[in-house]
Protein backbone atom coordinates (compact mmCIF):
# COMPACT_ATOMS: atom_id res chain seq x y z
CA UNK A 1 0.00 0.00 0.00
CA UNK A 2 1.37 3.41 -1.06
CA UNK A 3 1.74 5.92 1.76
CA UNK A 4 1.79 9.57 0.78
CA UNK A 5 3.66 12.21 2.72
CA UNK A 6 1.61 14.64 4.82
CA UNK A 7 2.37 17.49 2.42
CA UNK A 8 1.27 15.42 -0.57
CA UNK A 9 -1.99 14.57 1.21
CA UNK A 10 -2.59 18.26 1.94
CA UNK A 11 -2.11 19.14 -1.73
CA UNK A 12 -4.37 16.25 -2.73
CA UNK A 13 -7.05 17.56 -0.37
CA UNK A 14 -6.80 21.07 -1.83
CA UNK A 15 -7.05 19.69 -5.37
CA UNK A 16 -10.19 17.74 -4.40
CA UNK A 17 -11.82 20.77 -2.76
CA UNK A 18 -11.10 22.89 -5.83
CA UNK A 19 -12.23 20.21 -8.29
CA UNK A 20 -15.26 18.72 -6.53
CA UNK A 21 -16.53 21.51 -4.26
CA UNK A 22 -15.30 24.37 -6.45
CA UNK A 23 -13.52 25.97 -3.49
CA UNK A 24 -10.67 28.20 -4.63
CA UNK A 25 -7.37 27.67 -2.84
CA UNK A 26 -4.95 30.36 -4.11
CA UNK A 27 -1.97 28.75 -2.38
CA UNK A 28 -2.39 25.65 -4.56
CA UNK A 29 -0.51 27.28 -7.44
CA UNK A 30 2.53 27.64 -5.19
CA UNK A 31 2.56 23.89 -4.50
CA UNK A 32 2.57 22.76 -8.13
CA UNK A 33 6.37 23.09 -8.23
CA UNK A 34 6.72 21.34 -4.88
CA UNK A 35 8.38 17.92 -4.65
CA UNK A 36 5.19 16.73 -2.91
CA UNK A 37 3.19 17.55 -6.06
CA UNK A 38 5.67 15.47 -8.07
CA UNK A 39 5.02 12.70 -5.56
CA UNK A 40 1.35 12.82 -6.53
CA UNK A 41 2.09 12.74 -10.27
CA UNK A 42 4.63 9.93 -9.88
CA UNK A 43 2.07 7.81 -8.01
CA UNK A 44 -0.71 8.53 -10.52
CA UNK A 45 -2.86 10.77 -8.30
CA UNK A 46 -2.42 13.94 -10.39
CA UNK A 47 -1.45 14.96 -13.90
CA UNK A 48 1.82 16.91 -14.34
CA UNK A 49 2.19 20.49 -15.51
CA UNK A 50 1.10 23.98 -14.32
CA UNK A 51 -2.56 23.08 -14.82
CA UNK A 52 -2.23 19.58 -13.47
CA UNK A 53 -5.35 18.16 -11.89
CA UNK A 54 -6.65 14.99 -10.28
CA UNK A 55 -6.82 11.65 -11.98
CA UNK A 56 -9.67 9.26 -11.20
CA UNK A 57 -7.42 7.59 -8.62
CA UNK A 58 -6.56 11.00 -7.16
CA UNK A 59 -10.21 12.04 -6.96
CA UNK A 60 -11.06 8.97 -4.89
CA UNK A 61 -8.05 9.35 -2.58
CA UNK A 62 -8.69 13.09 -2.22
CA UNK A 63 -12.24 12.33 -1.13
CA UNK A 64 -10.90 10.00 1.55
CA UNK A 65 -8.51 12.71 2.79
CA UNK A 66 -11.39 15.17 3.13
CA UNK A 67 -13.54 12.49 4.76
CA UNK A 68 -10.87 11.74 7.37
CA UNK A 69 -10.39 15.44 8.10
CA UNK A 70 -14.07 16.23 8.55
CA UNK A 71 -14.75 13.12 10.61
CA UNK A 72 -11.82 14.18 12.78
CA UNK A 73 -13.42 17.59 13.27
CA UNK A 74 -16.70 15.94 14.27
CA UNK A 75 -14.87 13.64 16.71
CA UNK A 76 -12.94 16.48 18.35
CA UNK A 77 -15.97 18.77 18.55
CA UNK A 78 -18.62 16.28 19.69
CA UNK A 79 -16.86 13.58 21.70
CA UNK A 80 -13.53 14.95 22.88
CA UNK A 81 -15.04 18.44 23.13
CA UNK A 82 -11.96 20.33 21.99
CA UNK A 83 -12.31 24.13 21.96
CA UNK A 84 -13.77 25.30 18.61
CA UNK A 85 -10.66 27.27 17.68
CA UNK A 86 -8.48 24.15 17.93
CA UNK A 87 -10.75 21.69 16.11
CA UNK A 88 -9.38 22.34 12.60
CA UNK A 89 -5.72 22.16 13.61
CA UNK A 90 -6.24 18.98 15.65
CA UNK A 91 -8.14 17.36 12.76
CA UNK A 92 -5.36 18.23 10.30
CA UNK A 93 -2.95 16.24 12.44
CA UNK A 94 -5.33 13.37 13.04
CA UNK A 95 -6.18 12.78 9.37
CA UNK A 96 -2.54 12.00 8.55
CA UNK A 97 -2.35 9.49 11.40
CA UNK A 98 -5.44 7.47 10.45
CA UNK A 99 -4.89 4.23 8.60
CA UNK A 100 -7.37 3.29 5.94
CA UNK A 101 -10.45 1.75 7.48
CA UNK A 102 -10.11 3.45 10.85
CA UNK A 103 -12.11 6.44 9.62
CA UNK A 104 -15.06 4.07 9.10
CA UNK A 105 -14.85 3.05 12.76
CA UNK A 106 -14.96 6.73 13.74
CA UNK A 107 -17.89 7.30 11.39
CA UNK A 108 -19.81 4.39 12.96
CA UNK A 109 -18.93 5.63 16.44
CA UNK A 110 -20.38 9.04 15.62
CA UNK A 111 -23.54 7.65 14.04
CA UNK A 112 -22.63 8.40 10.38
CA UNK A 113 -22.68 12.24 10.54
CA UNK A 114 -23.47 13.99 7.27
CA UNK A 115 -21.66 17.27 7.94
CA UNK A 116 -18.63 18.57 9.82
CA UNK A 117 -19.08 21.15 12.63
CA UNK A 118 -18.79 23.90 10.00
CA UNK A 119 -21.67 22.51 7.95
CA UNK A 120 -19.56 21.09 5.12
CA UNK A 121 -20.60 17.67 3.80
CA UNK A 122 -18.68 14.59 4.92
CA UNK A 123 -18.19 12.25 1.94
CA UNK A 124 -20.00 8.97 2.64
CA UNK A 125 -18.07 5.75 3.15
CA UNK A 126 -19.04 2.13 2.65
CA UNK A 127 -20.07 1.98 6.32
CA UNK A 128 -22.71 4.65 5.66
CA UNK A 129 -24.27 2.57 2.89
CA UNK A 130 -24.27 -0.67 4.90
CA UNK A 131 -25.63 0.33 8.29
CA UNK A 132 -26.36 -3.25 9.32
CA UNK A 133 -22.70 -3.53 10.33
CA UNK A 134 -22.81 -0.58 12.70
CA UNK A 135 -22.36 -1.09 16.43
CA UNK A 136 -23.96 1.00 19.14
CA UNK A 137 -22.41 4.43 18.89
CA UNK A 138 -21.70 6.82 21.74
CA UNK A 139 -23.27 9.53 19.59
CA UNK A 140 -26.75 8.57 18.45
CA UNK A 141 -30.05 10.11 17.45
CA UNK A 142 -32.40 10.99 20.31
CA UNK A 143 -34.93 8.65 18.68
CA UNK A 144 -32.49 5.71 19.12
CA UNK A 145 -31.99 6.20 22.86
CA UNK A 146 -33.57 3.90 25.40
CA UNK A 147 -36.05 5.08 27.99
CA UNK A 148 -34.15 6.56 30.92
CA UNK A 149 -30.88 7.03 29.02
CA UNK A 150 -28.97 10.22 29.70
CA UNK A 151 -26.49 12.15 27.65
CA UNK A 152 -25.43 15.52 26.27
CA UNK A 153 -26.62 16.99 23.01
CA UNK A 154 -23.72 16.74 20.56
CA UNK A 155 -25.14 18.47 17.49
CA UNK A 156 -28.27 18.97 15.42
CA UNK A 157 -28.17 17.02 12.17
CA UNK A 158 -30.29 19.11 9.81
CA UNK A 159 -30.00 22.14 7.56
CA UNK A 160 -33.78 22.63 7.51
CA UNK A 161 -34.38 26.06 9.02
CA UNK A 162 -37.86 25.25 10.30
CA UNK A 163 -36.59 22.14 12.12
CA UNK A 164 -33.68 24.14 13.53
CA UNK A 165 -36.08 26.82 14.73
CA UNK A 166 -38.26 24.25 16.53
CA UNK A 167 -35.26 22.56 18.15
CA UNK A 168 -33.71 25.85 19.27
CA UNK A 169 -37.06 27.02 20.65
CA UNK A 170 -37.04 24.01 22.97
CA UNK A 171 -33.54 24.93 24.11
CA UNK A 172 -32.05 21.67 22.76
CA UNK A 173 -28.60 23.13 22.25
CA UNK A 174 -25.20 21.35 22.00
CA UNK A 175 -23.63 20.65 25.37
CA UNK A 176 -26.86 20.52 27.38
CA UNK A 177 -27.77 17.42 29.40
CA UNK A 178 -30.78 15.48 28.12
CA UNK A 179 -32.75 12.47 29.39
CA UNK A 180 -35.15 10.38 27.31
CA UNK A 181 -38.28 9.86 29.40
CA UNK A 182 -40.43 8.05 26.85
CA UNK A 183 -39.85 6.37 23.50
CA UNK A 184 -43.40 5.44 22.43
CA UNK A 185 -45.84 6.50 21.12
CA UNK A 186 -43.70 9.62 20.63
CA UNK A 187 -40.34 10.60 22.14
CA UNK A 188 -40.45 12.67 25.31
CA UNK A 189 -37.22 14.13 26.66
CA UNK A 190 -36.15 16.39 29.49
CA UNK A 191 -33.69 19.27 29.55
CA UNK A 192 -33.27 20.86 32.95
CA UNK A 193 -36.74 21.10 34.49
CA UNK A 194 -38.55 21.19 31.14
CA UNK A 195 -40.07 18.24 29.28
CA UNK A 196 -40.85 18.10 25.58
CA UNK A 197 -42.82 15.69 23.38
CA UNK A 198 -41.75 15.64 19.73
CA UNK A 199 -42.26 13.46 16.67
CA UNK A 200 -39.70 10.86 15.59
CA UNK A 201 -38.60 12.90 12.57
CA UNK A 202 -37.46 15.74 14.80
CA UNK A 203 -35.94 13.33 17.33
CA UNK A 204 -33.87 11.82 14.49
CA UNK A 205 -32.18 15.19 14.00
CA UNK A 206 -31.00 15.66 17.58
CA UNK A 207 -27.73 13.75 18.08
CA UNK A 208 -26.79 12.91 21.64
CA UNK A 209 -23.51 11.91 23.22
CA UNK A 210 -24.81 9.03 25.35
CA UNK A 211 -23.07 8.18 28.61
CA UNK A 212 -23.98 4.50 28.43
CA UNK A 213 -24.54 3.22 24.88
CA UNK A 214 -24.78 -0.44 25.92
Amino acid sequence: MITLSERAEEILEMLWLETVENRKTPELSLFRDDTAFKELTDQGYATPGPGGGLTGKGTEEGKQCVRRHRLGERLFADVIQVKPGLVHEASCRLEHMLHKGIEDNICILLGHPKTCPHGKPIPAGTCCKDRKHRFHSVVMALSEMKKGQKGKIAYVHTSDREMLRKIMAMGALPGLAVTLLQQFPSPVFQIGESQFAIDKELADKIRVWVRDAN
